[in-house]
C-alpha cells in the first residue's frame, strides 16, 4: 500500500481482482487513466467522500470518467474560490462509540454531545477535560457562567443534566415539559436555560438557580434551533413547518410565524443582533435563507452544500458558515451590509460534519464527525456506516 496526502485531497483506486489499494495524489492522472482504460473496478473519492464505481462497459466507463473529471475540476475550483483562508488545522479523535448532534465550546472547552455522554477537550490541544455522563441521546449544550452550571438536553431521557463548570459533578437532572429535548441555549434576556423539545412541539424555560421548568410555550411545530435578540424576542427554526416562530419574552407567547419559502426544511439558525438578520440553514432546498428580525420579510437566499445542520456568525468578521455534512464543505457568506452578502467559496471539511459552533473569542470553528465505510455501489444513497472507533472534531480556523 503506498499513500500520498496533500491539502485537497486524494484519489484511491481499489483492484479488486487482488483487494488491494493504492493512494495517489491528484497529479497521478496516469495511473488514474491506465487503471480505467485496463476495466479494473474504481472508487474514486475526494476530501468530500464522493464514491464512483466503474462497470466495465465500455460506454458506462466513459461516462463515469467524465463525471469523475467534472468532480476534479470542480474539486479544484471549491479550492481555488475558497477566500476566507479557512481550513482543517487540527483534528481531535475520541474513541468512543455512538453518535453526536450539536457541539458547544466554553471557557477554552468544547463540549461534543456523543451518544450516551458529553466529551470534554481542550480546544487548543484536544485533550480530554472530562466526560459528563448518563445523558442518553444528548442532543446539546448550554452553559450558565454566572452561576458555574452546564446544561445537557437528553432526547431519549426527556429530561436536563445539570453539571458544575470546575468539577463537571452532575448536580441534578430536570424533567422537562416536551418529549425530546433537543437544541439548548442559555437566553440572557430571561436568564433561563431553553430547550427546544423537538417530539413535544414546545419550549421549556428553565430557571437555573431553581433547577425547575418555569414556563412552557407551545410553537404546533417541531423546533431546531433558536436564537434571541436580547431585548425580548425569541426566534425558532420549525422544521416541519418551514417557518421562523417569534416568541415574546414578556409574555411567553408566540407573536409571530413567518414563512421561510423558498426555504425548506430548517435546522441551523444563527442571528446578526446588529443588523437586525437572522440565518437560517434550509438543508431540504439547499438554501441559506436571511430574514429580517423585526418583520419577517425575506432578504436574500444563497445557495449552500448538501445535509446542513447548523449555522455560525462571527460576529466580528461578519461571516456567516453553513456546515454541509453529505457535501463535506462550509458555505462562507460575508455580510458586506444588512443586505448584501459576498460569496466567500467554500472550506472543505469532511463528511458527517453537518454542525457547528464558533469560538466568538478566536473566531475558530470546531465541527464532529466521523470515518465512513464506503458507499454501496448498488446503493449509493443509502446512509453510510460509521468505522468504528473513528469520531472526531475538526478545529477550522484561518490562522
Amino acid at each position: 500500500m503506498r499513500k500520498e496526502n496533500n491539502n485537497s485531497g486524494y484519489f484511491f483506486v481499489y483492484y479488486k481482482n487482488n483487494l488491494s489499494v493504492i493512494f495517489l495524489s491528484k497529479s497521478c492522472l496516469l495511473l488514474f487513466m491506465f487503471c480505467f482504460f485496463q476495466g479494473l473496478e474504481i472508487n474514486y473519492s475526494f476530501s468530500s467522500e464522493l464514491f464512483f464505481t466503474f462497470p466495465k462497459n465500455y460506454l458506462m466507463r466513459t461516462k463515469y470518467l467524465l463525471t469523475v473529471l467534472v468532480f476534479i475540476l470542480f474539486q479544484n475550483n471549491m479550492e481555488a474560490q475558497n477566500k476566507t483562508g479557512y481550513k482543517v488545522i487540527k483534528t481531535f479523535h475520541i474513541a468512543s462509540p455512538g453518535g453526536w448532534d450539536y457541539i458547544a465550546v466554553n471557557n477554552n472547552k468544547v463540549y461534543v454531545s456523543h451518544g450516551t455522554q458529553v466529551n470534554i477537550l481542550d480546544e487548543n490541544t484536544g485533550d480530554s477535560a472530562g466526560v459528563i455522563p448518563n445523558t442518553t441521546g444528548v442532543h446539546g449544550v448550554a452553559f450558565d457562567n454566572k452561576a458555574g452550571h452546564g446544561f445537557t438536553s437528553n432526547g431519549r431521557l426527556n429530561n436536563v443534566t445539570v453539571f458544575d463548570l470546575k468539577t463537571n459533578t452532575i448536580i441534578t437532572q430536570i424533567p422537562t415539559t416536551g418529549d425530546n429535548p433537543d437544541a439548548i441555549m442559555y437566553e440572557p434576556f430571561t436568564k433561563t436555560i431553553i430547550t427546544n423539545n423537538g417530539s413535544g412541539k414546545n419550549l421549556s424555560f428553565i430557571d437555573p438557580e431553581k433547577n425547575m421548568v418555569i414556563h412552557t410555550v407551545e410553537l404546533d411545530g417541531k423546533p431546531e434551533e433558536g436564537v434571541s435578540d436580547g431585548k425580548g424576542k425569541l426566534f425558532v427554526n420549525l422544521e416541519d413547518k418551514s417557518e421562523i416562530a417569534v416568541v415574546d419574552l414578556k409574555t411567553f407567547k408566540v407573536i409571530a410565524r413567518w414563512p421561510l419559502a423558498p426555504g425548506e426544511g430548517p435546522s441551523g439558525l444563527a442571528i446578526d443582533t446588529k443588523t437586525n438578520r437572522l440565518f437560517s440553514t434550509c438543508s431540504d432546498s439547499k438554501l441559506l435563507m436571511v430574514m429580517d428580525d423585526t418583520n419577517g420579510k425575506i432578504i436574500a437566499q444563497l445557495p449552500m452544500g448538501e445535509g446542513v445542520d447548523g449555522a455560525a456568525f462571527d460576529e466580528s468578521k461578519k461571516i456567516i458558515f453553513a456546515p454541509a455534512g453529505r457535501s463535506g464543505t462550509i458555505a462562507a457568506y460575508k455580510e458586506t451590509s444588512a443586505n448584501k452578502f459576498e460569496n466567500m467559496g467554500t472550506i472543505l471539511t469532511k463528511p458527517g460534519a453537518r454542525t457547528i459552533v464558533i469560538d466568538k473569542n478566536t473566531g475558530a470553528l470546531f465541527l464532529p464527525t466521523a470515518e465512513f465505510e464506503p458507499a454501496d455501489p448498488k446503493n449509493p444513497n443509502a446512509r453510510r456506516k460509521m468505522i468504528p472507533g473513528t469520531f472526531q472534531v475538526l478545529k477550522v480556523a484561518n490562522y
